[in-house]
């Protein structure tokens, strides 16, 4: 028969001790790899954006994309936007010259296909927008213009957009269509330009983008016409390779094309790509 050991007050103190200490390093074990954890996941984290990024864009996006460089700095505390708005001819030219910038978003895959052609682009551009055609008249639309025939009417002040510009081009293609012939009083570099004309009252009648007509407000009125459908232009954005600010680049052209950059855009009247 085993004899019976009696634990003395000091065996016991001993006991609880060593529990004591096992517990501590079980303890420490544990936060120790809580600490790695949390040390890996702090590692894999992406790089805060920071810098300038340049943008050169259609004129016709002067707004909306305005409006996205504001939520795209609030978003990312220490970067900034610039913009250089206007036709996208112009823009594509001062691309391929050398001009500095990060993003291009052209009116249309031609002017785009300047720069792509230069090899100025990293990637291929992506259409994030499509934008259509619509006639801005003075307010209350004394001229009584209803169609794109209207505009041919003798008299009637109209201005169109250059046709080396994609508001040009497009105002040219929906003429062709309908078999019109059409000689404006000017012809201008931007669809803003040509819209100014009817702001100012030194025109009766310009052929722009629904989206400008939108931005305008009540200083013009808009009429619809059925051969804008013919003319509809895509917009496509691109990476440029000289970009100094790649990173911080991707991110805008990520916005624009998300849900939240999707919405500012329809808003202003853009059509889904």
């Amino acid at each position: 028969m085993t004899p019976s050991v009696r634990r003395t007050p000091r065996m016991l103190e001993l006991a609880g001790a060593g529990a004591a200490a096992l517990l501590t390093l079980s303890a420490c074990s544990s936060s120790s790899g809580s600490s790695n954890t949390a040390s890996d996941a702090s590692g894999s984290t992406s790089p805060e954006l920071s810098g300038t990024v340049t943008v050169f864009a259609a004129a016709s996006l002067q707004e909306s994309f305005t409006a996205l460089g504001k939520e795209f700095e609030q978003q990312h505390p220490g970067t900034k936007v610039t913009f250089s708005f206007g036709g996208s001819d112009t823009l594509a030219a001062s691309i391929t010259g050398g001009a500095p910038a990060d993003v291009f978003a052209a009116a249309s895959p031609k002017t785009m296909a300047t720069v792509t052609d230069a090899k100025d682009a990293a990637g291929a551009p992506e259409t994030f927008v499509r934008n259509q055609l619509e006639i801005a008249t003075l307010p209350g639309n004394p001229g009584k213009v209803a169609s794109l025939k209207d505009l041919t009417k003798p008299g009637l002040k109209v201005v169109l957009c250059d046709k080396t510009v994609p508001c040009g081009a497009a105002a040219q293609k929906a003429l062709d269509a309908s078999h019109l012939k059409l000689t404006p009083v000017s012809y201008e570099q931007d669809v803003k330009s040509a819209l100014n004309k009817v702001e100012l009252k030194e025109a009766d009648a310009a052929v722009v983008y629904k989206t400008d007509v939108h931005a305008a407000g009540d200083k013009v009125e808009g009429v619809e016409f059925p051969e804008s459908a013919k003319a509809v232009n895509d917009y496509p954005i691109a990476l440029l390779k000289n970009a100094k600010n790649a990173e911080t680049a991707k991110a805008f052209i990520a916005l624009v094309r998300s849900a939240e950059g999707q919405k500012v855009l329809g808003e202003a009247g853009f059509l889904k790509p």
